[in-house]
């Protein structure tokens, strides 16, 4: 069989798969049926996978740590991309005829950092379920529902979206696994909101949502949501941002009455005295949002100029892994 992998891909599309071998192949077949011309296909592991049908030709393998997260196996995907344009699709998820076409014309404007494609449920492919999230001033994440008066979309689900692979790599590097799988695509979404960089809703792309997300603990869910509110205060007004958050960790509490309550509100207490860890990220939104104002006076003078940035750490591929027992 000859290789597939284009020699400098266009696309590159990241298969995550933390744990669920059966739902890997299922999107596997899905994206190799239906793959653009001039485009990778990246698998990141976060499981044993033996390639039963023997398509390292056509596939590259990346391994993640053992028991690693979905944000996890994803920012080990973003890693090996080569491509300037990285569609990344969870294990489960599956592709639909053409829909890599409308994404990628959208990147041919500089100013598109991220394309939101319509996720479409499994039994009616017509019946679009979800069109990209939100993130509100309290600290919530919100999946934006499709429908009349829908608002425009922050960014991409986690599990299906198409980034520009040198903003992922810039804004993280890669998606913050301090946030969890529930909150790291709104942490995200919040520095493209940042950093001035557009996002787009292209409704002539569509994905199979996979299976629904697990609802979290509710110690982790506190825990993952404080921290994604601290992680946001770059650019806001403070007083009116407290204000929501307050408004918001009430209901939060409230939703998760009556057993989930009292650990959701100590998830929230450990995210807030942890305090001195967002800073970090602060300083991150403010050189995001003054990368912003340069590049806006540069486009005014037809001159852009990209500063250097850090990269993700080559990740270890398949074939560099420990090989697999045969079991008896």
């Amino acid at each position: 069989m000859m290789p597939h992998r284009a020699s400098q891909p266009k696309l590159s599309i990241v298969i995550a798969a933390p744990t669920d071998v059966t739902a890997l192949e299922e999107t596997l077949v899905s994206v190799l049926e239906k793959r653009p011309e001039e485009s990778e296909v990246i698998v990141a592991l976060g499981c044993d996978y033996p390639d039963p049908w023997n398509i390292r030709e056509e596939v590259t393998f990346v391994q993640a740590p053992p028991g690693s997260s979905l944000v996890a196996c994803v920012n080990v995907g973003v890693a090996a991309s080569r491509a300037e344009v990285t569609h990344v699709l969870a294990a489960g998820w599956r592709a639909t005829e053409g829909w890599t076409a409308g994404p990628l014309a959208r990147f041919a404007d500089e100013a598109t950092a991220a394309v939101v494609p319509l996720t479409v449920a499994a039994d009616d492919h017509a019946r679009v379920v979800a069109a990209g999230i939100r993130c509100g001033r309290g600290g919530r994440r919100v999946e934006v529902l499709p429908g009349r008066g829908a608002m425009r979309p922050h960014g991409p689900l986690l599990e299906a979206g198409f980034w520009r692979t040198e903003f992922l790599r810039h804004a993280g590097p890669g998606f913050a696994t301090a946030c969890g799988d529930n909150c790291a695509d709104a942490d995200m979404a919040i520095a493209l909101a940042r950093s001035g960089r557009g996002v787009v809703l292209d409704e002539s792309s569509r994905v199979v949502a996979g299976p629904a997300r697990r609802r979290s603990a509710a110690f982790l869910s506190g825990l993952h949501a404080e921290r994604l509110f601290w992680r946001s205060l770059a650019g806001v007004f403070l007083p009116w941002a407290l204000v929501a958050h307050v408004i918001e960790v009430a209901r939060h509490a409230a939703a998760r009455a009556p057993l989930g309550t009292l650990p959701a509100l100590a998830g929230r207490l450990v995210a807030l005295m942890q305090f001195g860890a967002y800073l970090p990220r602060y300083r991150q939104l403010r050189r995001l949002m003054r990368t912003d104002d340069d590049t806006a006076t540069d486009d005014a003078r037809t001159i852009r100029i990209d500063g250097p940035h850090g990269a993700l750490s080559r990740p270890r591929r398949r074939d560099e892994a420990v090989p697999l027992r045969r079991s008896a």
